[in-house]
């Protein structure tokens, strides 16, 4: 056997040498020279059959690793059988090390593995019974920790496919996929707390809003059909919405539920609004307002208007600062007060508006600051 081997060297050495030759004047050479030695490539991975990878991978790899020992190969170096064996070699270990592993592990721990199995053999063989994780260590110069580490790793080797037909309990004799007696997390089951606390807080909510919120997510109506139904602006069907929405957040997230707010003598929920009116030097009169201003309120705003006008002040400053929304009813009213002030000669002027607000007074054109 060792003078077939050598014979099978000399040979090929013969014909890389004639390779080198040929390569620079006939475009062939190259696929020739490839062809003689694929016999090589198939005799080095069948040293690898059997290490759970299909033989025809392995084979393919080897040629892979055969053509880039033709490429590489430099005649001046020595012997191109020995370059080739250790080329084609190296292929086949990077291919085990970089695309046989179900779950990639430190490369480290993937040559303790192979250490491991070494050393666990002849162990074996030795003590005649399975080593301990201890004299595994002692026997590879480490610690304990890296063995468990590394036989960890060795699980990820190879997965189950969850496809595999297995027989389950209960099933009759029948077959199972193993993926189909894997449990997963029921989003219903897990969402129960969340529901409970949301129809507790439903029940605190003014029936308008409650309504609203019920044909909006539960009716899966348009807030234009909302608004018909409940003789209201589409607007303000949005505007209900966002705050009920937000007021169900706050409490969800708190451990005492905040109160809903002021509930005028209808039940229905409406807030009022706050208005302060502070006189200054100079014939200057400031109307402060806080709260929303829709169709509820926007009278009310009105008449604090036409109120300080009233007192005659040569400038009305209406202080919007703390007015978050403003409806076409609390529109409708500030043109009405700006129209009685121009009548009355007074200076109008509106302040402290925020962007939202500020964006439709200027579609209204309303004076702002």
């Amino acid at each position: 056997m060792h003078s077939e081997q050598d014979t099978a060297q000399l040979n090929l050495d013969e014909e890389a040498a004639r390779y080198g030759e040929r390569v620079a004047d006939e475009p062939s050479a190259r696929a020739d020279f490839v062809e003689l030695c694929l016999p090589l490539a198939h005799r080095l991975a069948h040293r690898y059959r059997g290490r759970g990878e299909p033989f025809a991978d392995l084979e393919q790899v080897a040629r892979l690793g055969l053509v880039k020992a033709v490429d590489r190969y430099d005649a001046e170096r020595g012997s191109f059988t020995a370059f080739a064996v250790i080329t084609i070699l190296g292929e086949l270990r990077k291919h085990f090390r970089d695309r046989t592993w179900g779950v990639r592990a430190p490369r480290r721990l993937q040559d303790l593995v192979v250490q491991i199995r070494h050393a666990g053999s002849d162990l074996t063989n030795t003590l005649s019974r399975a080593p301990s994780t201890t004299e595994l260590a002692d026997r590879l110069h480490t610690t304990t920790d890296e063995v468990d580490k590394a036989m960890l790793s060795a699980a990820g080797y190879t997965l189950l496919s969850l496809n595999a037909p297995v027989t389950s309990p209960g099933s009759g004799g029948g077959t199972a996929e193993r993926g189909d007696l894997i449990g997963e997390v029921d989003g219903d089951l897990a969402a129960i707390d969340d529901r409970l606390t949301i129809q507790s807080l439903l029940d605190r909510l003014p029936e308008r809003e409650r309504r609203i919120l019920i044909l909006r997510f539960y009716g899966n109506l348009t807030q234009v059909e909302i608004a018909q139904r409940c003789g209201i602006s589409q607007m303000h069907v949005s505007r209900l919405l966002s705050k009920t929405l937000t007021w169900l957040r706050h409490a969800m997230l708190s451990d005492t539920p905040p109160h809903w707010g002021e509930v005028d003598d209808t039940g229905l929920g409406a807030p009022r609004l706050r208005v302060t009116t502070t006189p200054a030097g100079g014939g200057t009169l400031t109307v402060s307002v806080g709260g929303e201003v829709d169709r509820d309120s926007a009278d009310e705003l009105r008449q604090a208007i036409l109120n300080g006008l009233a007192r005659r002040p040569n400038r009305l400053h209406l202080d919007l600062s703390a007015v978050p929304f403003l409806d076409a009813a609390g529109i409708a009213a500030l043109v009405s007060g700006y129209q009685e002030a121009r009548r009355a000669a007074v200076e109008f002027r509106l302040r402290g508006t925020q962007p939202h607000v500020r964006r439709i007074l200027a579609v209204a054109r309303l004076p702002y600051m």
